[in-house]
């Protein structure tokens, strides 16, 4: 295992938060959001004009095929380490780079790819800006990033601009000008800038998909998705967030911190960006009450955490409106007691799909207002994916390897991405566009076309052919 010299990062810096500071974000308009004490506007703020296309879409472009698949991993917490073992399960898969600023996790996950049978990746653990180094090496092919959320931006930026494809855990970006600024580096350099959706990937999730496509739903009307996800105990962890940089955004945006687990999977339902689009979110948010009442009961006094004002609303509710008339409802909360759910439901004119328990109404499959079996449908709608591989490794059912498995084949084969730059944006508008709703008491916020017009224009996503 060799340590390589660091080089300077050539003034690429990693975007900085302050604890405690309220975050400025620009809503649609153009205008700073309103104060959660303003008014609202009289009218719905105008969509942005469109920034105009600085290179070719990169809507349906393929990768350029491999033998094997070379990747660096940036960031080897609780979500790099543990998605190390995915990437080694593949053999045409080489770990060549690892890099972290706490060098015992590097030298953690080194000892993983070695006892694969892999040769030693070289580390990259010279402090926080050490990942640019890694993205400058000539020998890679695909950067994967699980780092804090407000590392995302640079780091698939830094990326791109070296040659890289690249894929970042959620959220991708935090700003609206971040997203533009993906899309327009991924355009102009023709790398692939993925948000990594693992919930896509889910059994019941995949099986919806292709039901919806097969027509099973009638014509589509509405869906909704969530991330309600107890984690009061993890976020006051003093080991599990190292920072504690997760809890600290709570202080900073009030609306919906982590929409992706619940409006890729139902933007995959209604084809988002594939033959519809996202026009507009409004949000709500309920009092933020749940983390300061835990704190109170579970934390010692003179902890910092009790330094803390909490701002994030304990519930955002969001609806999101489709060129088409459709409607999706996110939800987010990770501040209350909740058993975990991301909703996960779509409706049409033919029937109703809900999980979380996964439930079925379908005419003329059902009647009477019963529930039926939603497990029925697994030999004739399962996912080539998950008929491939029944019982997959890894963590979260096992949806983590198939979203890794399909990305590598994807790159290994020339595929293109089951989901790409356009994608990745739209699942991450919510962010800063439910937070300005909620400041300025719900008003509809317009999410940006980032795909310029090629939204109307039909083509592949998750719902994929399985190659030759």
């Amino acid at each position: 295992m060799d340590d390589q010299t660091p080089r300077p990062p050539s003034r690429r810096t990693v975007l900085r938060t302050t604890a405690g500071a309220g975050l400025a974000i620009t809503a649609a308009s153009g205008q700073t959001a309103q104060a959660a004490t303003g008014s609202a506007p009289a009218v719905t703020p105008q969509a942005p004009a469109v920034p105009k296309r600085r290179g070719a879409t990169m809507a349906g472009v393929p990768f350029q095929g491999r033998s094997t698949v070379r990747i660096g991993v940036i960031g080897l917490g609780n979500r790099g380490s543990g998605m190390i073992g995915n990437f080694l399960a593949l053999p045409w898969v080489q770990v060549v780079a690892l890099c972290d600023p706490v060098r015992e996790k590097a030298e953690k996950a080194a000892r993983a790819v070695t006892a694969s049978g892999r040769p030693a990746p070289t580390l990259y653990t010279h402090g926080e800006e050490d990942y640019a180094n890694l993205c400058a090496r000539t020998d890679l092919d695909f950067v994967y990033a699980a780092t804090p959320w407000d590392t995302h931006f640079a780091i698939a930026r830094t990326a791109m601009q070296n040659g890289k494809h690249v894929g970042v855990e959620c959220p991708i970006a935090l700003e609206l000008d971040q997203l533009w600024e993906l899309v327009d580096l991924s355009e102009q350099t023709r790398r692939h800038c993925m948000q990594l959706e693992n919930c896509c990937y889910g059994r019941n999730e995949m099986r919806v998909l292709r039901m919806a496509h097969a027509g099973r739903f009638g014509e589509l009307l509405h869906g909704a998705g969530a991330y309600n996800h107890d984690l009061r105990g993890l976020l006051f962890s003093p080991t599990y967030y190292e920072g504690p940089w997760r809890r600290l955004w709570h202080t900073r945006l009030r609306g919906d911190l982590y929409p992706n687990h619940g409006f890729g999977p139902v933007a995959n339902y209604m084809d988002v960006n594939r033959g519809d689009r996202a026009v507009s979110i409004s949000s709500f948010g309920t009092p933020s009450l749940g983390l300061a009442e835990y704190r109170a009961a579970h934390v010692p006094a003179g902890d910092p955490s009790w330094k803390e004002t909490y701002i994030e609303s304990d519930r955002t509710i969001s609806m999101v409106r489709t060129a088409k008339g459709r409607l999706i409802r996110l939800e987010h909360d990770v501040s209350t007691p909740h058993p975990y759910s991301r909703i996960n439901s779509l409706g049409g004119t033919r029937g109703v799909f809900e999980d979380y328990p996964a439930r079925i109404y379908l005419e003329p499959d059902h009647k009477d207002d019963v529930w039926g079996d939603f497990s029925a449908y697994a030999a004739e709608f399962d996912h080539w994916l998950w008929k491939d591989h029944a019982n997959p490794p890894g963590a979260h059912g096992g949806m983590d390897y198939i979203m890794v498995y399909r990305l590598m084949q994807c790159l290994q084969k020339g595929l293109p991405p089951d989901f790409d730059v356009y994608d990745a944006a739209t699942w991450t508008a919510p962010v800063p566009l439910s937070h300005a709703s909620i400041k300025a008491n719900g008003a509809p916020q317009e999410i940006p076309d980032f795909t310029r017009g090629e939204w109307r224009r039909a083509r592949a996503g998750v719902d994929s052919a399985k190659p030759a």
